[in-house]
């Protein structure tokens, strides 16, 4: 993967006879960088707006420490976690703005995307389009404030496991104990209660093939998993409110700190 780039507009200079010719070769660099980015990382960098934000992609099934088929769209947990750290040490970027259509995947791996997103202290949105299914629900909610689309869809059951498992009583203790973590994880970061999720987790009267709960866009909302009900522009607009917020707090915190003698 290619290292993330943060290209910054610079202030326009003297101009010679060739600045014109020169301004489109940069926004052609600008364009190729961008467009380089998309591909490499599933990740674009906006900076035309009121603020720079890095907007990131969650998409297909999340892919933890084994590879997939190269026929699945993944999202690879060991480029995620990289850019994550890169955007809260960046002091060009003012935000993270998630965008969420996964069908879930790893558990540890998006456990662990989702913690270094709930840790961050930067504003952070995020918003489901389609689905944010299985471990895709605590992605969605780690965000500082989080939207659904009206369309989208939000699937909540069990730990499920692949592959070889031993029927012996510390199998089931192990899945207890991380259904435990997720759940936990969810409801700190959300406004739905632990039992709550339990039951809609635990629900044997949805699905056909499996046990739990399929919430659309409009009941996640009801039910306190999702903040707020909306779509692209919704969650762009909240993201530039929380920047603007932050940063008068850290304008206020500066003053404050200078001994001028005088108020600020």
């Amino acid at each position: 993967m290619r290292a993330a780039r943060y290209a910054v507009a610079q202030p326009a200079g003297a101009r010679n006879d060739s600045g014109e010719n020169k301004d489109r070769s940069e926004a052609r660099d600008d364009e190729k960088q961008q467009t380089d980015q998309i591909v490499d990382t599933g990740s674009v960098i906006t900076g035309d707006g009121r603020h720079m934000i890095h907007c990131l992609t969650v998409i297909g099934q999340i892919e933890g420490h084994n590879v997939l088929p190269s026929q699945n769209k993944t999202t690879k947990y060991e480029h995620v976690i990289p850019q994550l750290v890169a955007i809260e040490e960046e002091p060009r970027i003012d935000g993270l703005l998630m965008i969420l259509n996964t069908v879930g995947g790893d558990v540890e791996a998006g456990l662990a995307i989702a913690e270094l997103v709930a840790g961050m202290k930067k504003p952070t949105v995020s918003l489901v389009l389609g689905g944010g299914h299985s471990i895709g629900v605590p992605l969605a909610v780690a965000a500082k404030h989080s939207f659904i689309a009206p369309s989208a869809t939000m699937t909540i059951h069990p730990v499920r496991m692949n592959g070889l498992m031993l029927g012996v009583p510390q199998t089931l203790e192990y899945f207890q104990r991380m259904q435990e973590r997720i759940t936990q994880f969810v409801t700190d970061n959300s406004h739905i209660t632990p039992q709550r999720f339990y039951e809609l987790a635990m629900n044997t009267e949805e699905l056909v093939m499996d046990v739990g709960t399929v919430l659309d866009g409009p009941d996640a909302v009801k039910e306190g998993l999702i903040d707020s009900l909306g779509s692209l522009s919704d969650a762009i607009d909240c993201l530039y409110q929380m920047i603007d917020k932050a940063k008068k707090a850290e304008k206020k915190a500066s003053k404050s700190t200078k001994k001028t003698g005088k108020k600020a």
